[in-house]
Parts: C-alpha cells; sequence; structure tokens
C-alpha cells in the first residue's frame, strides 16, 4: 500500500513528505556530495565524509537518514549509539569497501606487527576494529605528517589515496591493494582531449583515481578540497574527475562558472557515477522515514572497537 502511494506521488509531493516526516520523527537527513540532486536538494546537511562523521558526532536529532553507503550508516552508528541510523537502501554497499576483506586485512596487519594502521573511512566497521587511525580524503596528509618520520605505516584500504600520500609526504607507507571501481575508470586519453577542446580549464582530481591522472590535475583533493578550490579560484571552466554527484554542489556554489564531468573508459556508460551511491532515491528516503526501515546496526563489541580509531583521527582534524 505504501508502495502505492509512493508511486502516485510527484517529486515535490515526496520531498513535502519527507520534510514533514522528518520534523515529525526529529531526524537529521544527511547527503553526501554523489548523491542524486534531488537527495541532496532535501538534504539537512551535505557533504563529504569527514564532515558526515562530524556531523554525526555532535547532532542532537534522534533518527539519522544517512543518504551515502553502508560503511557512512555504520560510522553514523558508531558515533551516535544511542540514536538510530537507518539508510534508503541496505543495498548500497561501496566497491572500495568491499575490495577489503576484514579476516584478510586483520591477517595482513598480523604479518608485520610492528606498523602502524591508517585505514580510510571507506571501509567496514570489521576493517576500522583492526585501524589505529581512520583518515579521510580530506584529513589523510594531516593525519599521516602528525605522526614520527620513521614511524612503519600500513594504509589501506585505497592504494592510489595511499601512492598520492607517499608522493606528497616522502613516506614509505604498505599499501593495500583496493581502489574505488568508479575512481579508477576516468580515461587518461579522453581526459587530455578534453582538455584540448577546453584549454582554460582546470582540471580537478581527487586521490582515489590513479596516479597519472593525479599528475596532469591543477588541482588534487578530497570532494571539500575541490569544491573550496574552485569557489575561489579564477578559471570559468574546470574538468572534474571523481564522482558527478558533485557537479550539482559545485553548479549551486559558482552558478557563474562551468564544471565538465571528466569521461571514464567507456564511452558508451555513465561510468562517472557510482551506481552504489545511485541507488538511493526520493521514493527510498520516504519509506525509510516512514518505516524506519533498513536500519544500521553494529554489535557493542566491534562498535567500541571501530570507535577508537574514528576518535583518534577526529582529534587530529
Amino acid at each position: 500500500m505504501v508502495e502505492e502511494n509512493v508511486n502516485k506521488m510527484s517529486v515535490e509531493e515526496l520531498k513535502r513528505e519527507i520534510l514533514r516526516l522528518k520534523e515529525e520523527k526529529n531526524a537529521l537527513i544527511m547527503a553526501h556530495y554523489y548523491q542524486r540532486d534531488e537527495i541532496q536538494e532535501i538534504a539537512d546537511f551535505i557533504g563529504d565524509s569527514l564532515a558526515l562523521a562530524r556531523k554525526a558526532a555532535e547532532t542532537d536529532a534522534e533518527m539519522i537518514v544517512m543518504c551515502g553507503v553502508h560503511f557512512m550508516g555504520e560510522t553514523a552508528k558508531i558515533l551516535c549509539p544511542d540514536k538510530k541510523v537507518v539508510i534508503p537502501d541496505a543495498k548500497a554497499g561501496c566497491s572500495l569497501a568491499d575490495s577489503c576483506d576484514p579476516e584478510e586485512f586483520a591477517r595482513f596487519v598480523e604479518a608485520h606487527p610492528d606498523h602502524t594502521v591508517v585505514s580510510y573511512v571507506n571501509t567496514s566497521a570489521a576493517v576500522k576494529a583492526h585501524t589505529d587511525i581512520v583518515v579521510t580524503s580530506g584529513n589523510a596528509r594531516k593525519v599521516i605528517d602528525s605522526l614520527p618520520e620513521d614511524e612503519k605505516i600500513i594504509f589501506g584500504p585505497d592504494k592510489n589515496l595511499g601512492e598520492y600520500i607517499n608522493s606528497v609526504t616522502g613516506r614509505k607507507m604498505l599499501l593495500w591493494d583496493g581502489a574505488c571501481h568508479v575512481h579508477e575508470r576516468f580515461s587518461l586519453d579522453r581526459i587530455l582531449a578534453m582538455k584540448k577542446e577546453h584549454p582554460g580549464a582546470r582540471i580537478l582530481v581527487h586521490p582515489e583515481c590513479k596516479r597519472p591522472l593525479q599528475l596532469i590535475a591543477d588541482k588534487v583533493g578530497s570532494t571539500a578540497a575541490l569544491l573550496e578550490f574552485a569557489s575561489k579560484d579564477d578559471a570559468r571552466e574546470y574538468i572534474v574527475v571523481t564522482e558527478s554527484g558533485i557537479l550539482f554542489e559545485m553548479r549551486k556554489k559558482c552558478p557563474e562558472k562551468v564544471f565538465l564531468a571528466a569521461p571514464a573508459e567507456d564511452a558508451e556508460c555513465q561510468c562517472n557515477m557510482c551506481d552504489y551511491m545511485k541507488m538511493n532515491t526520493l521514493e527510498k528516503v520516504y519509506d525509510a522515514l516512514l518505516n524506519e526501515t533498513n536500519e544500521i546496526r553494529v554489535d557493542a563489541d566491534l562498535a567500541a572497537r571501530a570507535l577508537r580509531p574514528i576518535e583518534r583521527m577526529l582529534s587530529l582534524s
């Protein structure tokens, strides 16, 4: 019956109902920059992984609707064990998180007992539990710089971000072999061809991209860092080499500028979009609020072990 009613609603009616339910249930709607435009429009807070973690830690809402992927919901629940955390689609996972199996990672860590373990936030709670410090793409360099120069470090799971941090810090961190399927698919040749068509455009690259793409960038940074760069820079055009959902916020903040989604290797598909991020829809946000479906639960002992490295990150950020 609920599904029938949802299907009969217009987009505007759905938005009104979502906002009504949000007020009724004292809920906070949080969205990552990679979410669909219409979800970003109704969110109370939009941000990258670091900003979402900070906001979750300080909110006084009774319920959090995390419009992102599963590990983001887990992080929010770990930081807010007394709050109900739901996600619109329970199947919204993360290829990067999936590239780091907790048991395999535990064996990797055990094989290098003299290393400090630094894990990207794009991991499951089980991986975080084997971690000393969690980082995001926005604070990874700052966290690594805070450690002694001679400290041995394991960095996982994103090898591209790890390689980038090694290159700018001079470290020799031991890298886990993981990657994001979206950032792996961007085409160097097609981006260079786009640059020829738009010679004045700045190239903005997320550090989850491969090294050759980092090397042609005018700016390498997290989604928040790329947003900040574009808002302060004097160029008129930008080629954005990350998940295309970020263009909504870029165009909103800088309406006078042109933002171009970087092409992937396969010209026939929208491979600059994350299928998992796009699984969330307004209809699913409405259902999650109405029926409180897809609640995130984390075992208390696991949550306690995963909380320590997250809190250490927040204290250093």
